[in-house]
């Protein structure tokens, strides 16, 4: 069973994400669930999408995650990373995107939220978890996976070490090129695939874009996942 938990604003595609993720867990032949808090989406609210996956053949009962249990919790945005970190488990991966969605509260109040804050406590908030010296060394992932970096490893000395994905993607928009920034969330899928935390291919993501996307957004989103597979595979 892999859980995942998607989390977002309004606007971002938080759902479609899911949507996609399920299309290709279910190409495998996999039982899949998934349930979406919205709230106030369409007004810059929060939005979390709940995906569950048989990938050993088990059957999913039950759509929503319980807290501490997820065993990846993907954000297009750092708050909303912040505001999802207590469903993930103690062995799980993180993956945020870096820059910030002012919410209207602090724009109306001329104090908006610093990212680079919200991500640093994010960091130090999984190491802590870690509860060992060594698993510092190891919380913050590179671009890439290196060859004594395996991504199915247990952690230091058989501690569950959370791993904190962040991803700049602003750089990645700036590389994609235009219209990139309304697929943010097929770069974040992507790079959780490349990194190799989602039993899942590149190409059957990408299938399952064809799947779920409208014929004329689907080129820029798979140019989208090359980017992302590109910086992080």
């Amino acid at each position: 069973m892999i859980d995942i938990l998607l989390a977002g604003v309004g606007g971002q595609g938080t759902v479609l994400a899911a949507k996609v993720l399920a299309q290709a867990a279910q190409s495998k032949g996999w039982q899949v669930r998934t349930a979406e808090t919205i709230g106030m989406a369409q007004r810059g609210g929060n939005v979390t999408s709940h995906v569950r996956m048989g990938s050993n053949g088990e059957a999913v009962y039950s759509p929503l995650i319980t807290p501490g249990t997820a065993d990846m919790v993907i954000a297009l945005e750092p708050g909303e990373a912040a505001r999802a970190l207590p469903y993930l488990a103690p062995g799980g991966v993180l993956v945020t995107a870096t820059t910030a969605i002012q919410p209207v509260t602090a724009a109306l109040a001329s104090q908006p939220y610093r990212a680079g804050d919200v991500v640093a406590a994010l960091a130090n908030s999984l190491q802590a978890e870690a509860s060992h010296e060594q698993a510092a060394e190891t919380i913050v992932a590179p671009n890439t996976v290196t060859a004594d970096q395996d991504a199915s490893a247990d952690g230091v000395e058989g501690y569950p070490v959370p791993l904190f994905i962040p991803v700049d993607d602003e750089a990645l928009v700036r590389e994609a090129g235009a219209g990139s920034r309304k697929s943010l969330n097929m770069m974040l899928l992507a790079v959780a695939v490349a990194q190799g935390r989602v039993p899942l291919t590149v190409d059957e993501l990408k299938d399952a874009v064809r799947a779920c996307v409208k014929p004329q957004f689907v080129a820029m989103n798979l140019a989208a996942i090359d980017t992302a597979v590109a910086n992080f595979g």
